[in-house]
């Protein structure tokens, strides 16, 4: 008796973890910044690039920024050569070395407890970025008409390859204020880009501290949450960032069972959060995540009836349920 207790203890508590472990979004106060921008630099086994991290930062025509580096765990000598090149850095800045390895978007949230720019960007520490983007992105920031600022999220430009290609296709209207869902399912923006963000919205953000560490969280996390929220993006023509196309940390080129748990929640997040708008205009889109969270149900140690409560749709709950014995193929 003690045991089935236990047991079903332990069914219900993964029952509210899963459906739990979403973002919850409040929005916070404003607050008063020291600088314009911070500049989150997340680090894992870069040693042979953050040197050119750092020169397109000391480059950078407008100076009021901060940088935040936090070196997640490098197994190489990442940690060395950051150290050395931190004297020769031309700005503010904070170094973290984490001994532990929580992948970049647990870091990510602790670059934003700390941050004191008032809006803020992350800038892989594989790539980098032409000397005028700061000062681009604020000039973009600030041509948004007055009455839009409230809803603006943040400000997306666009990339080239380390070849000097640019990346994606043309954008529909330049500039293009979209939310995230919709530039990337109605307008195919869903190329690689780069944008900053107003700090007090990540701020305004809660993460459940459970899914630090379990696996590569997509930072889409992020984006759906402000969609969700009605808040719109500023997309722009204009080519800042150079982003190495041969990135094997990328999202894309993991193993399902390193990402089960991000791509499990994105697809629950993707569903619950935009079904009663776009369910009956893009369809394909939702089958798509519901594929995708049965794909991570095969690494995910969650019942059928887990997954089931988890979805809010009715009609996506019968089709998850066709679908759940077939997963084995998938």
């Amino acid at each position: 008796m003690c045991l089935w207790f236990i047991i079903n203890i332990f069914v219900i508590y993964l029952y509210k973890m899963l459906k739990n472990l979403l973002p919850v979004f409040n929005l916070i106060e404003e607050e008063i910044y020291k600088y314009k921008f911070t500049v989150f630099v997340p680090v894992y086994n870069a040693a042979e690039t953050i040197s050119l991290v750092f020169d397109s930062l000391n480059a950078q025509t407008f100076k009021d920024f901060e940088v935040i580096i936090i070196n997640d765990g490098s197994s190489d000598n990442s940690h060395e050569v950051i150290n050395s090149k931190l004297p020769d850095l031309s700005f503010d800045h904070t170094y973290i070395n984490n001994i532990v390895n929580v992948n970049k978007f647990g870091i990510l949230f602790e670059a934003v407890e700390k941050a004191k720019g008032e809006f803020f960007i992350i800038h892989d520490s594989d790539d980098q970025c032409t000397s005028n983007a700061l000062e681009t992105f604020l000039r973009q920031y600030n041509s948004i008409p007055s009455e839009l600022k409230d809803k603006i999220s943040g400000v997306t430009c666009k990339c080239k390859n380390q070849f000097g290609e640019e990346i994606g296709a043309k954008l529909p209207a330049d500039p293009l204020y979209s939310n995230t869902f919709e530039s990337s399912i109605k307008y195919g923006l869903s190329f690689e880009k780069w944008g900053l963000v107003k700090t007090r919205l990540l701020k305004s953000i809660k993460i459940d501290k459970f899914i630090v560490g379990k696996g590569m969280i997509p930072e889409s996390f992020i984006w759906m949450i402000f969609a969700k929220n009605k808040f719109l993006t500023k997309y722009c023509s204009d080519v800042i960032r150079i982003y190495f196309v041969d990135n094997q940390n990328s999202l894309s080129t993991l193993k399902y069972d390193k990402k089960a748990l991000g791509m499990g929640l994105y697809a629950i997040m993707f569903m619950n959060y935009f079904y009663e708008d776009y369910l009956l205009v893009y369809p394909k889109h939702f089958i798509k995540r519901l594929v995708s969270l049965l794909m991570a149900s095969k690494y995910l140690k969650y019942t059928f009836k887990d997954y089931y409560q988890s979805i809010d749709s009715v009609i996506l709950k019968i089709i998850f349920s066709v679908l759940w014995p077939f997963k084995s193929f998938l």
